[in-house]
Order: structure tokens, then sequence, then C-alpha cells
């Protein structure tokens, strides 16, 4: 892929302020004002850290982000990293997703590109690589097509502490859902705030490029993916920053902040019928347990029922092979199990999908055959960040 800077998106003033703030006023994590592209997550597992102590000290050292975005499952994958920055998170996922999977990372930050890429060759030597399995691109995050990156080609997308970044989060958005598979998932970690922010601080450059001045109304979050097209975002963790800054702490006020982590998935809307699934165990480093989200926790060879979209995504994305769904398909727990004439049976909504050609052999509660009784609330998964941080 090409290194330039695609021609047909210009830079906005935020998009300069930003490449100043992290091209030339900060030179090291320690210059940051505020701990919000810092901000502890939870301790990441025994094997991410052995691969965090593989990657080049200066790659590190000129990182920037919050939290640390490692998914489940990489074994293989395509990942694409939205402001991948000096390369850190991309060189380590180069190492997690193996030979025969590619990590790209995406920047509009020339200078930290150079970091990145200087490296490349010491990474591959340190991880016992023939051919590189890592590549870096210069554009921006609201136009990936036009950096050169094809439809339907990722797995997985991650982005760490850089959506807040761009003043059109919406259009980073459409295109993240543009270049993923079906079933593909963008897992990102952002900060958020308790409110939408005042025009002083979206326009106080220090705020912004620290992070904070570009934070979303986590609810404007939930809305903006509905509107593209996502699976309801599934908040997976949530820590609060620190601003020690006593001259920033001012200009924010009473605003409270979050930095949380999300998984949006590229799967069909409008399922919300339960279903029993079991999880098999074999994700590495989530051999006994597997932490999918705030509200699932799944244990090896526990029967757990699960709302109707998280069925959708269990089924439809790299997760498919992970769980056994009783019965196999996926189908909803029977609370209406008659399958008689003139009974209701509940079916999953793969089922349903099939079921459809012949309509006008059954009937549908409501139309998409959704059962009424024993559905999970859809919505029961909308998790304010900020009460599950404090």
């Amino acid at each position: 892929m090409a290194h330039n800077s695609q021609k047909g998106f210009s830079d906005s003033s935020v998009h300069v302020d930003v490449k100043d703030y992290y091209g030339k006023s900060l030179q090291k994590t320690s210059d940051l004002k505020t701990g919000a592209c810092v901000a502890p997550a939870h301790p990441p597992p025994t094997f991410v850290r052995e691969a965090l102590k593989k990657v080049h000290p200066e790659v590190t050292a000129k990182y920037y982000g919050c939290g640390l975005v490692v998914p489940e499952c990489l074994e293989g994958c395509k990942i694409l990293d939205l402001g991948c920055g000096s390369g850190r998170d991309c060189y380590m996922l180069s190492l997690l997703v193996g030979e025969k999977g590619h990590v790209t990372g995406i920047d509009m930050t020339e200078a930290q590109l150079e970091v990145a890429r200087k490296h490349t060759d010491y990474h591959m030597k340190e991880f016992g690589y023939k051919k590189p399995n890592v590549s870096f691109v210069q554009g921006y995050i609201e136009a990936l097509t036009e950096a050169g990156l094809e439809k339907n080609a990722f797995d997985i997308i991650i982005s760490n502490c850089v959506v807040n970044l761009s003043p059109d989060k919406k259009q980073v958005l459409a295109e993240a859902y543009s270049v993923l598979k079906d079933g593909g998932e963008l897992y990102f970690s952002d900060i958020y705030s308790n409110g939408r922010l005042t025009e002083e601080i979206k326009n106080h450059k220090v705020l912004w490029g620290e992070c904070l001045g570009g934070a979303l109304w986590w609810k404007d979050l939930l809305q903006l993916a509905e509107e593209v097209g996502f699976s309801q975002p599934r908040l997976v963790t949530a820590s609060i920053p620190t601003v020690d800054d006593k001259e920033l702490q001012d200009v924010l006020g009473d605003f409270k902040f979050v930095s949380a982590t999300y998984r949006l998935f590229k799967v069909p809307k409008g399922n919300n019928r339960t279903c029993q699934v079991m999880y098999n165990g074999g994700i590495t480093g989530a051999e006994d347990v597997f932490h999918f989200d705030c509200q699932y926790t799944f244990k090896t060879n526990q029967v757990v029922e699960v709302d109707g979209e998280a069925a959708c995504i269990l089924t439809r994305s790299r997760f498919a092979e992970e769980f056994t769904f009783q019965p196999p398909g996926g189908s909803c727990k029977p609370c209406c199990d008659k399958s008689k004439t003139n009974e209701v049976l509940a079916v999953d909504g793969e089922a349903a999908y099939i079921l459809t050609p012949f309509a006008e052999d059954f009937s549908f509660q409501p139309l998409g055959g959704s059962c009424e009784s024993c559905c999970i609330n859809p919505k029961a998964n909308m998790v304010d960040p900020l009460k599950l941080a404090f």
C-alpha cells in the first residue's frame, strides 16, 4: 500500500492542531498534561504482556493511547489499527495474529509513522517471521478507502484513544463499517463525557490534543453507531482518567470523563430472541473464562442465556467456532417449545431468515418471528460507562 496521504481529503484546523501536538509538542509520554491518553485498563493477560516486552523501546516511548486494545481470538486475523501512532499496538498484534495474519496501521502524522516504519525489520527478526506481516499507511481515519484500504477487507479494527481526536466521528464509524468484513468487529478504547461539551472546551487546543476536548457524550456514541449500521455498542471496560493540571481542571468544570472500551459488530440487526450458548474454552488467554463485555462473562462448558443481539454476534462473527449453541444453530431457549400447528415456537434469527421464503405457511409474532414472552431486553447492554467506572 502507498505511504503517501490521499489527495481527496484535506486537513481541517483540528487535523493540523492534532498533527502539531503529536508530531511536535509531545516527544514522550511524560509530556502529556493529563492521564486521559494513558488511563489504566485492567491488567492484560500474560501473553499480551510478553508480546509488549518485545516491542522496540522507542516505539513504546512515543506511543500515546488510553487503555490497551487487545480483542480476543486473533490468530490469522486481518487487523486495522486506526491512528496507530508509533505502532506499538500494531507490532504487539502482529505477533499475536501470527505469520498468517496481517496488521495495517493508519495515521495522519508522518512523524509518528517514521518511528513505526523504521523498526519493522527489528520486530520481524524478533518474532522470527520470514516476511513482514505489518504495514503502515499515512492517511485519515475519516477517509480509509481514499487511503487505499479495501472495503470488506478486515476482520477486526482497533483504535486506542484516537476517535475522539476526529472532528467527524460519524464519518470515522462509517468508514470503519465500510472496510470491515461481514461479522467483523470494531474494538476500541476512547474517552467519553457525561454530557455534550461546551464550545469553550471543544475549541481548547490542549484539551483536544489531550483527548478530552473532542470526547463524545457516551449516549451519542450509541446513536451514531446505530445510524452507521453497527450493532448496539457493548461496553467492555471503563476507568477514570486523571486531570491534575489546575488550569485545565478550571476549563473542564463539572464535566466528568471516562476511558471506555466498546465492541461494535457488523452483523444483521433486529434479532431480539434469547439463546443458550456454551463457551468451548478454545480462545488463547481465555481458556477458562471469556470476558465478552460487562454484561456477559462465559465460563468454559457452562451454559449461559444471552440476548438475541449477543447471540447474533456470536453466531456470525469470528467467535462462532468458539461456542456450542443449544440446540445447534443458536436457537432460542424453548420457552415456546411446542411445534404443533397453531402453536408458537421460538426460533433464532438465522432460522427466521431461512423461513422467510415460506412466509405463507407461517405467522410471525410480531413480524420477524420474535418471541414475545421470553426475550431479554435488547437495550439491556446500554450501560453508563461512568457508573461502571466510578
